[in-house]
């Protein structure tokens, strides 16, 4: 008996088995349909161990889905143009945001995750108000930006106006939302 004690899989291990779980429950039944039963079934545990590292769905999509697509904003577009940086920026986003689906962008927005997932990347640290930052930096050396008019609320500007979007229409921005943000809005407010 002794032999054949069970091994159990524990830390890493075991949090890995059940966000591999939880996405692949996601992509095949659905934010709407996806359980926290459903997801400790399929990763081989009891969902007392599911909720234990996760209080609820929405914790659970959200860690899920920072671990197989949400990749931390680590490069700055450098494209030589201000417009194109925060464009290539914009867009990335909601490419992310596209692959996420409209489905558990509602689902995530019920459960108060999308903001903090569309503000943090993935982690504590607001890797995008740091990355456009430092696109504004490259304009500024380029002199294409009025450094005078840099505030924290105008570097934020642009993705906050994403967030608002997204939060109120509950589905990624269409490429004339993100050049009427830059182009209208944001360049305008910020240029020499």
């Amino acid at each position: 008996m002794e032999g054949q004690k069970k091994n159990r899989r524990r830390g890493e291990v075991l949090e890995a088995a059940i966000l591999q779980a939880a996405w692949d429950e996601l992509r095949e039944v659905g934010y709407n349909r996806l359980t926290m039963e459903g997801v400790a079934a399929r990763a081989k545990t009891n969902k007392a161990v599911v909720y234990r590292r996760w209080a609820n769905k929405a914790q659970l999509v959200s860690a899920a889905l920072r671990k197989y697509i949400m990749r931390p904003v680590t490069e700055v577009p450098d494209t030589g143009s201000l417009r194109e940086d925060v464009r290539m920026l914009l867009r990335g986003l909601s490419s992310v945001l596209q692959t996420i689906g409209a489905e558990t962008m509602r689902g995530l927005m019920g459960e108060h995750s999308l903001n903090d997932m569309v503000t943090h990347i993935p982690g504590k640290k607001n890797r995008l108000t740091i990355t456009m930052t430092a696109i504004l930096r490259h304009a500024e050396q380029r002199g294409e930006i009025n450094p005078g008019k840099m505030t924290p609320r105008v570097i934020s500007l642009p993705l906050d106006l994403m967030r608002y979007e997204i939060l109120t229409t509950l589905e990624p921005m269409a490429d004339h939302v993100i050049d009427e943000i830059v182009d209208t809005i944001f360049i305008p407010l910020v240029r020499r």
